[in-house]
């Protein structure tokens, strides 16, 4: 039991938010997830942690870093800061409960 709680905290640490748009929205159909993490976690890393944790198969991942957007407060210039995107594809018949919902 503590073991699915650590994995569970790895998981909070690292994945920001689901990306839900109509687009993504369509990807769920087909069993595709998708992500923004921070960019430190590594393919193999959340293949791992999404198999453990929820107990599914993931078929393939797919990433890409997002590109830094500008921000200005006045006289002053910045950046928010980037993410790594994923595209978690799952088995057929496999699910995640917590996302499949919506």
């Amino acid at each position: 039991m503590l073991y699915f709680y650590l994995l569970l905290q790895l998981i909070i640490d690292f994945v920001k938010f689901q990306v839900l748009t109509d687009k993504t929205s369509k990807l769920l159909q087909q069993n595709k997830y998708v992500f923004d993490v921070d960019k430190r976690i590594t393919k193999l890393k959340v293949k791992l942690l999404i198999e453990e944790t929820f107990d599914v198969k993931v078929i393939s991942v797919n990433s890409y870093i997002l590109p830094r957007k500008g921000r200005r407060l006045g006289m002053f210039e910045g950046s928010k800061n980037s993410y790594k995107r994923l595209f978690i594809t799952l088995a057929p018949g496999s699910f995640i409960p917590f996302f499949s919902a919506l």
